[in-house]
C-alpha cells in the first residue's frame, strides 16, 4: 500500500520483460530525481522526496509484472529454483542411484561457485523468491557455508526463502553456521526409523547422525523442518505409522513421497504405494485427518492429526500429478536447466556463460526453454521407459 498515493514513481521496468536489479533501480531513481530537479513543477518538486529510494524500489517490485522469461505458455510463473551444487553423496540410496554409483562429471564441467551465484542473482532479479540447494549431498561441498552466505545476501534483493535438502549425515556441525548464513528451510531425507533398514536402503551407516541433525534443526528454531520419506512397498511401507507418530510432539512435517522412476532405480508399479492407500492406513490407526490449506504451488497435500504438533504431507507425482500449478525450475550440477523433473530436455547455461553470454542473452535462452515446458509430464509407465538422469544427477 502506498504511503503517499499522490507521489509519482518512475517507471523502471525495462522492455521485453527484463527486470532491473535493485542497484540498477536505485541508480535510475537517483537519475530520475536529478532530472526532476530541472523539469518538475514546484508542486512536483515538493513531492519528489516523499519516498525513500528503498520505498520506491519496493513499490516497483510490488507493481511490475512477473518476468516474461519465467512464464510458460500455460501462464505458470516459475518463482522457485532448485540448484544442484554437487553430484557427490556420502550415501548410496537404492531409489536414487545404482549400487555401483554413477559416473561423476569432470570438475571443469561443473558450475563454479561464481557461476552458481551469477545464476542465482539472475533468477532472483527475474522474480524467483525461493531457492533450494540440492545434490548429491550439499554438505559435502567444501565451500557450502560461503555459498549459502552468498545466496543468502539475495534476500536484500527479493529472495524470500533459502532452503536445502540434505541426508543429514554431515549436517549437524555445519547447521548453526548455515542458519547464520541465511538458510531458513531444511528438508532431511530419511526413509526409515530402523537402524538396520537404514543401512540396507542407504548402503551406508549413520542413522543416529541423521536424527541428531533433525533435532538440532528444531532446537535452532528453523521456520521449516521437513522429513522426506520415499515409500516403497515391501521395503518401508510398514513404517508409515511410525513416521506419523513423530508429528505428535515434534513441530515438523513428514512428507511421504510416492516412488518415482529414474535411471538405475529399478522402479516398477508393484513397488508404488499411492497416497490414498497411505491415508487409509494412517486413519485406520490414528483417526481422521484434518486437511490443511495448501498454498497454490504446493507439491504437498498437507494434513494434520488433531492435537499433533506437526503435519503430514503427501507428494503424489505418480497417482495425482500437480503439473498444472508447477512453479519449479532446476539447474543441474553441470549447469543444465531442466524445466521439468521428469523431462529429458535440458539447456546448458554453463556453456553459454563460458561463451561470454551476457545476462540479457541468458534470460532469452532461459525464456525459450521455459516456453517449451509441456502441460504435464508423461504417465508413470512412459516415464519408466524413457531416458532420464539418475536422481542424484538431477538434484533431489
Amino acid at each position: 500500500m502506498l504511503k503517499h498515493a499522490q507521489c509519482r514513481v518512475p517507471n523502471l521496468i525495462a522492455r521485453n520483460g527484463v527486470r532491473l536489479n535493485h542497484s540498477a533501480a536505485a541508480a535510475a531513481i537517483s537519475h530520475s530525481a536529478r532530472v526532476s530537479e530541472h523539469t518538475s513543477s514546484p508542486s512536483e518538486e515538493l513531492r519528489s522526496d516523499c519516498f525513500t529510494p528503498q520505498e520506491k524500489i519496493d513499490e516497483i517490485d510490488a507493481n511490475r509484472p512477473f518476468s516474461n522469461f519465467l512464464t510458460d505458455t500455460f501462464s505458470r510463473q516459475h518463482n522457485y529454483l532448485r540448484i544442484s551444487i554437487t553430484e557427490k553423496c556420502n550415501l548410496r540410496c537404492t531409489y536414487c542411484m545404482p549400487a555401483e554409483g554413477v559416473q561423476l562429471s569432470a570438475s571443469d564441467k561443473l558450475l563454479s561457485t561464481d557461476e552458481i551465484l551469477r545464476l542465482a542473482r539472475l533468477f532472483v532479479s527475474e522474480g524467483v523468491t525461493k531457492i533450494r540447494l540440492t545434490g548429491g549431498e550439499p554438505t559435502v561441498r567444501p565451500d557450502i557455508i560461503e555459498l549459502v552466505q552468498g545466496i543468502g545476501e539475495l534476500k536484500q534483493h527479493g529472495l524470500i526463502n533459502l532452503g536445502m535438502t540434505s541426508n543429514g549425515i554431515a549436517l549437524k556441525r555445519k547447521l548453526p553456521k548455515l542458519v547464520d548464513a541465511g538458510m531458513d528451510s531444511l528438508n532431511v531425507s530419511l526413509d526409515t526409523l530402523d537402524k538396520d533398514m537404514f543401512e540396507m536402503i542407504t548402503r551406508r551407516k549413520g542413522f543416529e547422525r541423521v536424527l541428531e541433525s533433525v533435532h538440532q534443526a528444531l532446537d535452532l528454531g528453523m521456520p521449516s523442518v521437513k522429513i522426506n520419506c520415499v515409500v516403497i512397498r515391501g521395503i518401508n511401507d510398514r513404517e508409515v505409522s511410525n513416521f506419523v507418530a513423530l508429528t505428535k510432539d515434534l513441530p515438523l512435517t513428514v512428507r511421504f513421497i510416492e516412488y518415482m522412476p529414474f535411471d538405475g532405480n529399478r522402479w516398477n508399479v508393484e513397488k508404488l504405494v499411492p497416497y490414498k492407500e497411505m491415508i487409509q492406513d494412517i486413519e485406520s490407526r490414528f483417526g481422521k485427518f484434518e486437511k490443511e490449506t495448501d498454498d497454490p504451488n504446493d507439491t504437498t497435500k498437507a494434513y494434520r492429526l488433531p492435537g499433533y504438533a506437526g503435519k503430514v504431507g503427501f507428494i503424489t507425482s505418480m497417482s495425482d500429478h500437480f503439473c498444472g500449478t508447477c512453479n519449479r525450475l532446476r539447474i543441474t550440477t553441470d549447469g543444465n536447466l531442466k524445466v521439468c523433473l521428469f523431462g529429458p530436455a535440458e539447456v546448458s547455461l554453463r556453456d553459454h556463460m563460458r561463451q561470454s553470454t551476457n545476462d540479457q542473452e541468458l534470460c532469452e535462452i532461459i525464456g525459450m526453454a521455459v516456453k517449451k515446458k509441456k502441460k504435464q509430464h508423461a504417465g508413470m509407465f512412459e516415464l519408466a521407459a524413457q531416458k532420464n538422469r539418475p536422481m542424484i544427477l538431477i538434484g533431489g
